[in-house]
């Protein structure tokens, strides 16, 4: 007797409750807190790069001896002097090959 009405009232239970996932769009992040996500993720990897540019350029500065720094830092004031044009000596240089 009671399996006769026990399937009806399951099956009334069954439609009437409501579904686990109601809308999918609470189950995952809007699209502005993603876009937000990938700026800040974007903006830290840029920072870890130039962080880890500027030991790699400190780390190769401490491996040469004193008189190669001082060659090396010579020559990038001459070329911040001259710009990104290639490198040409002065006349007196040139002349007199000194």
């Amino acid at each position: 007797m009671i399996r006769k009405w026990l399937a009806p009232v399951l099956v009334l239970v069954a439609l009437i409750a409501p579904p686990a996932q109601l809308a999918a769009q609470d189950a995952g992040i809007s699209r502005k807190k993603q876009e937000k996500l990938l700026e800040k993720k974007a903006k830290e990897e840029k920072k870890q790069k130039a962080k880890q540019e500027k030991e790699d350029r400190k780390r190769h500065l401490s491996l040469q001896d004193k008189a190669t720094r001082k060659r090396m830092k010579r020559n990038s004031k001459r070329a911040d002097r001259r710009g990104s044009d290639p490198h040409r000596d002065g006349f007196f240089r040139r002349t007199f090959g000194l």
